[in-house]
């Protein structure tokens, strides 16, 4: 019986049609994307926090079709965007199973896995921060663990530290116990009203998830130890520029589902019809000034500032060129360019807008921003030329040339060669013009309600911005009109002129040792910015190597003062001791360097009084206690971009909000009298704590005034990019 079977089986298989007889399952191939906002990569594994949204996209594309079971997929669509929840106290697993059916009928399978954390117990994180992301596996690794004695928390617990554990989130092992060492014999730090405790963990460098646990039973946020652990949150921050962008239409493909949107400020009278501000009547000063980006919470575009961000993108991917891949999902990502030079060939475009056929530019586009961008009616007026915005322009304008032509890329050459005529143009323009002034939104002279910020800059700014330019023309061309300006200039500079030296004036500084190393640069003044910045960062009384000797920050962080904008000033201070290292003139080790910048890393991405990462709506990238809230237009109160925890969808993720702003966040002067809004007291914090403490997550606006601390700004972003590319494979 059992060989007639056989023979029949066998007949039957051989009079079966061909197809049949070679069908085969298809192979496929695991993809995710994380929250729909990163990189496509070849995975089908990860460990999230509850929250945490996932874009499943397995391969094949064609040639069949798919069905899904577990983690909340359904249907036969192929991608599939999920939110991974855990209500619980530990950790929980979830498997989705994609299942292909071929064109001829054979079935294959695909299983994602994910292990899903749950949110953070009470108290966790609150007495003992960490960077929520993590550490590189051979870098050091410091624990602060804290006690408030002054400002709002005061009042807190006591916690008192006894031998602190390194426990793996995943099995619940202790791998390393130590005893914490104090800070400072237990002083409490004026910065930030705390006493500190510090707990090294550098010795543990086995890849996995932890969390620091004290003996009394508080715990830190969860980390990671990899040799990656910020790839991820450097894509986000690089990509916080294309939610920027004005005049272009954001897919759900590029931007997530929760941040799509159609192209903003191009209707009638908007950017692509721009006015003449002084002259708006005037249908025939109308322009083309389409794109560019959004400054920060406002909507408005300054030329100067625009330059320096296009600029600092650039000089981000020349000191870390193998970072920048071409595959950070926007709209360009895939054309042979880095993504962040395509992204400063956005803020490029915009420029040559800008400039005149003389060479001049113009300093100003006011434009009106709604929630969502694309809902914008409001006109856009635009400023006269000045001599300070041509002058960045023309820096900018350089430097793109040299970069963008330094790629071999075909379709960039004429575009190149295009900047530098557009670049020596401005120069000219400028020095024939040194002190043309525009000064916007000024009603004194008639520019009332042109845009916000003012861009205009004084003498010294204007010096400042001729020696970058400078610079980035010699760079570029060689020619020795531009190394003469560099020579006859240089001692103008801060760093020379009123020997200052901090994360205030690093942008003159980090231009004063690119001159320096430049292979046809004077050998005496190549020689004297590098002593002058090698001696001040080195000196006890200044912000730079003195204060890590002495640990005079607790939190490791050092700076000399919180002020509007201390987060971008923590990143630049922190790029000063990485360009000792990348420029080969350091007196420390690469160690040091390394980690006294990553420092500066670990305090905007966690380690501070707040527990909190300055980055916005993080959670699926890792951090536990990320920023909420921004002052933003399009992310404001009442709109579904409100809350990162409270609404639909919160901010899009990785934009930098200033951070405490010290004795500069206050309430509307008229306040509480000039509105029922102001309550009875200005909200502390901020108001009135000890200057790291300054800090709350929240964006209301007039009369509270959150923009000091919660607004976001490219000059913020370009700061922490350069900082955060260095310990980025």
């Amino acid at each position: 019986m059992e060989i007639k079977n056989s023979v029949l089986l066998t007949l039957a298989a051989l009079s079966a049609p061909a197809w049949a007889q070679t069908c085969q399952p298809s192979t496929t191939t695991p993809y995710m994307n994380i929250n729909g906002t990163t990189s496509w990569t070849v995975k089908s594994s990860a460990s999230l926090n509850t929250g945490s949204t996932v874009v499943l996209g397995p391969q094949p594309v064609s040639g069949g079709t798919w069905a899904w079971s577990g983690c909340g997929t359904s249907g036969s669509a192929r991608e599939q965007t999920i939110k991974l929840t855990n209500t619980g106290t530990s950790a929980t697993a979830c498997t989705a199973t994609a299942t292909f059916t071929n064109s001829c009928g054979a079935k294959s399978t695909q299983q994602f896995n994910f292990t899903v954390w749950p949110a953070l117990a009470a108290n966790a994180g609150k007495y003992i921060v960490v960077d929520q992301f993590g550490y590189l596996t051979n870098a050091r690794k410091v624990a602060v663990l804290r006690m408030p004695r002054s400002g709002y928390d005061a009042n807190s617990p006591q916690f008192w530290p006894q031998q602190v554990s390194v426990v793996n989130s995943a099995t619940g092992a202790t791998v390393y116990t130590w005893w914490p060492t104090e800070w400072n014999t237990r002083a409490t730090d004026p910065s930030s009203g705390d006493q500190i405790w510090h707990f090294d963990f550098s010795n543990i460098t086995t890849p996995g998830t932890y969390e620091i646990v004290d003996a009394g039973g508080q715990r830190s946020a969860r980390f990671e130890i990899g040799d990656n652990v910020y790839r991820n949150v450097l894509i986000q921050a690089v990509r916080m520029f294309y939610y920027q962008r004005l005049g272009q239409a954001r897919s759900a493909n590029n931007a997530g589902l929760n941040w799509a949107d159609g192209a903003s400020n191009l209707g009638p009278g908007q950017d692509s019809q721009a006015r003449r501000f002084l002259d708006s009547g005037n249908a025939a000063t109308a322009r083309d000034l389409r794109g560019g980006w959004a400054d920060a919470g406002d909507y408005n575009k300054y030329t100067s500032w625009a330059a320096g961000y296009a600029q600092e993108l650039m000089d981000a991917y020349v000191q870390n060129p193998t970072v920048f891949t071409d595959d950070f999902n926007i709209p360009e990502s895939y054309n042979g360019i880095p993504d962040i030079l395509d992204e400063a060939k956005w803020g490029l475009d915009w420029l040559k807008r800008m400039q005149n056929s003389d060479g001049s530019v113009l300093s100003v586009v006011g434009v009106v921003g709604a929630s969502p961008p694309s809902s914008s009616t409001g006109p856009s007026y635009y400023g006269d030329v000045n001599t300070s915005a041509t002058l960045a322009t023309a820096a900018a304008f350089a430097e793109g040339a040299k970069v963008l032509g330094s790629l071999n890329n075909a379709s960039l050459n004429t575009y190149a060669a295009d900047l530098l005529t557009r670049a020596k143009n401005a120069w000219n323009w400028a020095q024939a013009n040194p002190n043309v002034l525009f000064y916007n939104n000024d009603a004194n002279r008639g520019t009332g309600g042109l845009a916000v910020g003012q861009q205009e800059t004084d003498d010294n700014g204007r010096k400042s911005l001729k020696l970058m330019a400078a610079v980035r023309l010699f760079a570029a061309t060689g020619d020795a009109t531009y190394k003469n300006y560099v020579d006859a200039n240089y001692t103008d500079a801060a760093m020379f002129k009123s020997w200052n030296l901090s994360g205030f004036s690093a942008g003159d500084a980090r231009n004063l040792l690119y001159y320096a190393s430049l292979p046809n640069a004077t050998s005496t003044v190549a020689t004297a910015i590098r002593t002058q910045f090698l001696d001040l960062w080195g000196r006890s009384d200044y912000d730079g190597w003195g204060k890590v000797d002495a640990q005079t920050d607790p939190y490791r962080a050092y700076i000399g003062s919180y002020t509007w904008a201390s987060n971008a000033v923590k990143a630049n201070a922190g790029s000063l001791f990485a360009e000792e290292s990348y420029y080969g003139i350091s007196r420390h080790t690469a160690d040091q360097d390394a980690n006294a910048a990553a420092d500066y890393v670990h305090y905007i991405h966690g380690v501070n009084p707040l527990g909190k990462v300055y980055l916005s709506n993080m959670v699926s990238f890792g951090a536990e206690n990320s920023v909420n809230r921004l002052w933003h237009t399009w992310f404001t109160q009442g709109t579904p971009w409100n809350d990162a925890k409270q609404s639909p969808y919160g901010p899009a993720p990785g934009y930098l909000a200033g951070g405490p702003a010290g004795t500069q966040y206050n309430w509307d002067s008229n306040c509480p009298g000039v509105s029922s809004k102001c309550g009875s007291a200005p909200p502390s914090p901020p108001y009135g704590q000890p200057s790291q403490k300054t800090y709350l997550d929240f964006n209301d606006g007039w009369p509270l005034n959150s923009w000091s601390v919660s607004e976001p700004s490219n000059g913020y972003q370009t700061a922490y990019i350069r900082l955060l590319a260095r310990f980025v494979k």
